[in-house]
């Protein structure tokens, strides 16, 4: 199946007031599903993707705390808002006024959370290192 056609949701579930996540179906059967953090600690924008670069963090992965750093109480990301972006992508407006980032089909299609396609990335990681 072509990528493109991979990364096309059958149904998306935004689970804003039960502040569980997003549920996504997908039109060849496979189905994901996003907490809120791990969708905030994906941002894809310019600024959290150049962030991630440089700390050597995946999406999805919460930035490391500094060494020596007293941890500090930080509110749960959740997403005050959601809203479409034409046909292929969605953007939060997140509880600590984050709203830069369009989380593409693709993108979130790439990244799948689930142990299947982290198992996934993570080989074709080894497979590139060799």
């Amino acid at each position: 199946m072509p990528p493109n056609q991979q990364a096309d949701p059958k149904s998306v579930k935004v689970n804003l007031t039960a502040g569980t996540g997003m549920d996504i179906e997908w039109k060849d059967g496979h189905h994901s599903s996003y907490s809120f953090k791990w969708l905030r600690d994906a941002c894809p924008c310019a600024l959290c993707d150049d962030e991630r670069g440089k700390s050597g963090r995946e999406p999805g992965e919460g930035p490391k705390a500094a060494a020596g750093a007293l941890p500090m109480f930080k509110a749960p990301a959740k997403p005050m808002q959601a809203e479409p972006v034409g046909k292929y992508a969605i953007r939060f407006r997140w509880n600590d006024g984050h709203e830069l980032g369009i989380y593409s089909w693709d993108f979130l299609r790439e990244y799948c959370p689930c142990e299947a396609c982290a198992g996934e990335r993570t080989e074709k990681a080894k497979a590139k290192q060799t």
